[in-house]
């Protein structure tokens, strides 16, 4: 049976929204770039500008020596919600952006600020719309359908590492902002990215790089056809030990292989990963330290903070089509486990031993999503209807130890964890008129776990559920604008183990507070999109988010806790801008107002949010012959406590990237990371803390984690 003229029908509604999820599975990410494109012809299914925007955004310049494009669609990219803030990225756009570190090419979303306070083995610290969102609290990463954010984790809730992505291997970044969409439910109330690997790649590509302070990576990516389909194969391998007195030492080792057969409509892929990683981590450090000599600002005050880690999974996605529409499902299995030492207040609690603790996370994480996106009309207006089911199964051993120089001293807890959820939404759209379109659904998730505690006291059992219904509204377009009105519930999981927990496990003498399990956000949004200009999308959004109980970082634990209820309001304005096939400029700015909603003499400041966040950039290049990047990122000064007594530094950078594509098959570049060599921080923050010598009761200060200085890599790429 032929599924071709129901596509094509579908095609006519002009964005809503089968049609753009048809051409974002099937959108080809081509290693060589195109100018921008009025329509997009794939397998005779024919999208127009309209309709696709969203989904298959202009494709400009591909500034990276290791960039070999390919195609990417089976069971990815969904229908994106209809709004001023969401987006999809592509590859040869991510790969542009000379980078320190592999997380922060997701700085390629509008807004997105992603840093590291730790060693290179540690996950991202991200900031984005007013949150700091420490090492993914309230901002939900997912990878090929797997989600990224570790809930009940050993060092933060929503932990998500993302250091062993391959960024040659992206094939398109979907981002949301705000709770607007069924699809996110836990930790996305900030938003939601989700990022998809290729399933072939155009050529097959062996790099190296070596750069300043001991810096070497090599990647060897290959495709071969194997049966009906294709094997998809790709290592990696890096070192790094950075510019600290003590070494990072990193050690990191990662694999990728992918089976795909058929099309991005109707076929299937299975994956499987494999990472591992040491390091050794210079952690933030107090600034007293150093401007009273006592260490430089690249020094370490324990020498033996860091950790392992490793993570190995197991994937598959299929994706079908028949006359009522489209049909999608995946599934996983992940196994992880992290070693971390960390040492954030140094002599406060143990004047003698030390304050160093071991945290580990081993867990076992099994789960799915399984979708139908269909047609029909409502009063003869054409409607489609998305239905879907999620579901996801934790099993944990979760521990925290104290330690010297990493050699168990006693323990503090050391707990069995069994989390798992589920979750079904529904999104109903219909295009009333030309200008006209709704989006009205809801999500409904239901959370149960069980803690089995070596503190029996704090063992117990926890159920939550919370329905959140998604709404949008667009108007236009009128003179190539378009207007978007959404609006959203969300929520954030807590750590289990606080939500059955009756006394503190340091001592039974003290009873604890016991937190919710499941936190309720709701956002609010009206924006628009204009590409009145040829060649430049701009985008203007007015958004709020009020959460029922912040979750912030906590110096003395190294781990993020409830706090009080928060609103924040701002704008966000994004340009793009195709002004030829070889040159394309951006520019981001976000502005937020944070603050605690309830009162209290301390102060009504969210510690660390930021005000305003901006960034800037421009791309070049062709096919053969030079190309390069230059990118400046503008992170603003925070409060660090509640009065605002005590703020942070301003924070700019300014990345470099130039190479030449030889007609061979060779390619060189050459990144020149923090062009101006700024003494700035990567992250500022202020609490009390002690070194030897000073009062019982430490001092409060900032502490910080600088900037590495200017550093410089070169890459040698051969594609064939």
């Amino acid at each position: 049976m032929s599924r071709r003229p129901t596509i094509r029908m579908l095609s006519t509604w002009s964005g809503v929204g089968l049609a753009a999820l048809a051409s974002a599975a099937a959108a080809q990410d081509r290693s060589t770039p195109s100018a921008a494109t009025t329509e997009t012809t794939l397998e005779e299914i024919s999208v127009t500008a309209d309709t696709a925007v969203a989904a298959s955004p202009r494709v400009g310049p591909a500034a990276s020596a290791g960039y070999v494009g390919g195609t990417t669609g089976i069971g990815g990219i969904s229908t994106p919600v209809a709004s001023a803030s969401s987006g999809v990225i592509t590859g040869a756009q991510l790969n542009s952006r000379p980078v320190t570190r592999p997380g922060e090419v997701l700085e390629s979303v509008p807004g997105l600020i992603v840093t590291q306070h730790s060693g290179e083995g540690k996950a991202n610290q991200f900031f984005l719309r007013g949150f700091n969102l420490d090492h993914g609290t309230d901002i939900a990463l997912f990878l090929d359908g797997m989600p990224l954010n570790l809930r009940t984790h050993a060092h933060g809730q929503g932990y998500a590492d993302i250091n062993f992505l391959i960024p040659e291997l992206v094939g398109a970044v979907e981002f949301h902002k705000g709770p607007y969409f069924v699809r996110d439910g836990d930790f996305a109330s900030a938003g939601s990215v989700r990022i998809d690997y290729l399933d072939t790649t155009a050529e097959n590509v062996a790099l190296t790089s070596i750069g300043s302070f001991g810096y070497k990576r090599a990647l060897s990516i290959a495709t071969v056809p194997l049966g009906e389909g294709n094997l998809l194969l790709a290592g990696e391998a890096q070192v790094y030990d950075g510019p600290w007195v003590v070494p990072d030492a990193l050690r990191k080792i990662n694999g990728v292989a992918r089976y795909s057969q058929g099309t991005p409509l109707d076929g299937f892929s299975v994956t499987g990963m494999a990472y591992a990683a040491r390091w050794t981590a210079t952690n933030q450090i107090p600034e007293r330290a150093v401007t009273e000599g006592l260490i430089s600002r690249y020094g370490t005050i324990n020498p033996t903070d860091g950790g392992d880690t490793s993570r190995f999974s197991l994937s598959g996605k299929f994706s079908a089509t028949d006359d009522t529409g489209v049909t999608r499902a995946s599934a996983y299995v992940i196994r992880s486990q992290l070693n971390l030492f960390n040492d954030f207040t140094y002599f406060l609690n143990d004047p003698v031993n030390g304050d160093q603790f071991h945290q580990l996370d081993q867990r076992i994480i099994g789960g799915g999503e399984a979708l139908h996106i269909f047609q029909g009309d409502l009063f003869g207006r054409p409607m489609e209807n998305e239905i879907g089911v999620q579901t996801r199964t934790d099993s944990i051993r979760v521990g925290l130890f104290n330690t010297t120089n990493r050699q168990y001293r006693s323990g503090v807890l050391d707990d069995r964890v069994l989390e798992t959820s589920g979750a079904f939404y529904f999104d109903n759209r219909v295009r009333w008129t030309d200008w006209l379109r709704t989006s009205v659904g809801f999500r409904a998730d239901g959370y149960y776990a069980s803690v089995a505690s070596d503190t029996p006291a704090n063992s117990g059992k926890a159920r939550d559920g919370i329905v959140n219904p998604k709404l949008g509204l667009t108007l236009g377009p009128w003179f190539d604008t378009e207007l978007f009105v959404n609006y959203g519930g969300g929520f954030h999981s807590n750590d289990v183990r606080g939500v059955t927990a009756t006394v503190d496990p340091t001592s039974s003498l003290f009873n604890t507070t016991r937190s919710p399990f499941l936190v309720p956000s709701t956002g609010y949004e009206i924006g628009l999109r204009n590409r009145s200009i040829a060649g430049l999308e701009t985008s203007l959004a007015l958004f709020r988010l009020d959460f029922a109980s912040e979750n912030l970082f906590q110096g003395d634990t190294g781990t993020t806790e409830p706090s009080r209820p928060t609103r924040r309001f701002g704008v966000e304005w994004t340009n793009r801008y195709a002004v030829t096939p070889w040159l394309a400029l951006e520019g981001d700015l976000t502005i937020t107002n944070a603050r605690f909603s309830d009162y209290d003499p301390v102060g009504n400041r969210v510690p660390e949010a930021p005000t305003t966040i901006a960034s800037a950039g421009v791309t070049f290049g062709e096919p053969l012959g030079w190309f390069g990047s230059l990118r400046f990122r503008y992170f603003g000064p925070r409060p660090l406590i509640e009065d605002n007594a005590i703020r942070s530094r301003a924070t700019a950078l300014f990345n470099g990237r130039v190479g030449y594509n030889f007609d061979n098959g060779i390619s060189v570049s050459l990144d020149v990371l923090n062009l101006t060599n700024s003494k700035s921080d990567q992250i500022t923050y202020a609490y009390v803390s002690r070194l030897p010598g000073e009062p019982a009761e430490g001092l409060i200060d900032r502490v910080f984690h600088p900037v590495e200085p200017t550093a410089v890599r070169l890459t040698i790429a051969g594609k064939f």
